[in-house]
């Protein structure tokens, strides 16, 4: 999984399969310039996410679904602890509570998101786990305009799903679905970690939480294939790409964007999987799979915007 970006309301979350940023954004307003290189900032770390979990489905056959993640997760919390060097004296239990509620969350849709793309292609998975954050955006929200933007997310899932979900395979569907319902436990605690901990502090002590759940689960599958100098510098590839890359692009962009121009940039977190499965993994979408994505792209946006209004 984005550091989330703390504001005012969770609906302003992007929708990603990583964990956004845990610091506040500024309220904003750069110049035409700045803001020009902050939404190029903002796209080039959603292309680096969608693309390493594209690249990630490539280490499959080698490490599984479980093992990939597994070094994911625990090669990317291995950098941020190294980088950020948290304390870890001072803290309640309530502190350790969130923390760790937190890297649960982070960890198993991690885990449920490898899962899904093992079995369905990457712009269906995406879509399908960003209805997650959209359904929490209704749910928060009080303006009746959500609604209609859930609505319309429905319409492009069933047009997705169009001739039974079957196509899609039921197991993965519901793995993509269960991974979109942990985001949205991930946005509500991710807040709560961000007003506890300082600086990234809530985020790398909640992936390495995240690493302890997945690393057993990757061992026991995978093995000592996960010791292979190939798999580990694949899955080092993976992790800089689905967290390194984008936790830095995302920090320099968010000292250019409000908050809510973020949120709406990366709601393309489907079409760019899209994009990345058709590049990398040579996962051909129909037009009616296109069409739905868009629609589910458009209704991310649309609901983030009337919440912030």
């Amino acid at each position: 999984m984005t550091t989330p970006v703390r504001s005012s309301s969770p609906a302003t979350r992007p929708p990603a399969t990583r964990p956004p940023t845990v610091l506040r954004g500024p309220a904003g307003r750069g110049s035409a310039g700045g803001t020009g290189i902050g939404v190029g900032l903002v796209l080039a770390g959603a292309v680096s996410v969608q693309f390493g979990s594209a690249f990630a489905a490539l280490l499959f056959p080698r490490a599984g679904a479980l093992g990939t993640v597994a070094l994911r997760v625990t090669l990317a919390a291995s950098l941020l602890l190294l980088v950020t060097r948290p304390r870890l004296r001072g803290y309640t239990r309530g502190d350790w509570a969130v923390a760790c509620g937190f890297g649960l969350a982070l960890g198993g849709m991690n885990i449920l998101f490898y899962q899904a793309i093992d079995r369905i292609a990457l712009g269906p998975a995406v879509t399908l786990e960003a209805l997650g954050p959209l359904l929490l955006s209704v749910v928060v929200s009080r303006r009746r305009a959500t609604v209609l933007w859930a609505a319309l997310a429905l319409a492009g899932v069933c047009l997705l799903g169009r001739g039974g979900f079957g196509r899609l395979d039921l197991t993965g569907t519901a793995f993509a679905l269960g991974a979109g319902a942990m985001w949205a436990a991930y946005i509500l605690l991710s807040t709560r970690a961000g007003a506890r901990f300082p600086r990234l502090d809530g985020l790398a002590i909640a992936m390495a939480v995240a690493a302890l759940v997945s690393l057993p689960l990757g061992v026991g599958t995978a093995g000592a294939a996960l010791l292979e100098p190939g798999v580990l510098g694949l899955g080092l590839a993976i992790a800089v790409l689905s967290s390194g890359v984008p936790y830095a692009l995302e920090l320099l962009a968010l000292r250019r964007l409000p908050a809510a121009t973020f949120a709406v940039l990366t709601s393309l977190a489907p079409a760019l999987a899209a994009l990345a499965g058709y590049l990398v993994l040579d996962q051909a979408l129909s037009l009616p799979q296109c069409a739905a994505i868009a629609m589910v792209v458009t209704a991310g946006a649309g609901a983030v915007r009337t919440g912030t209004r």
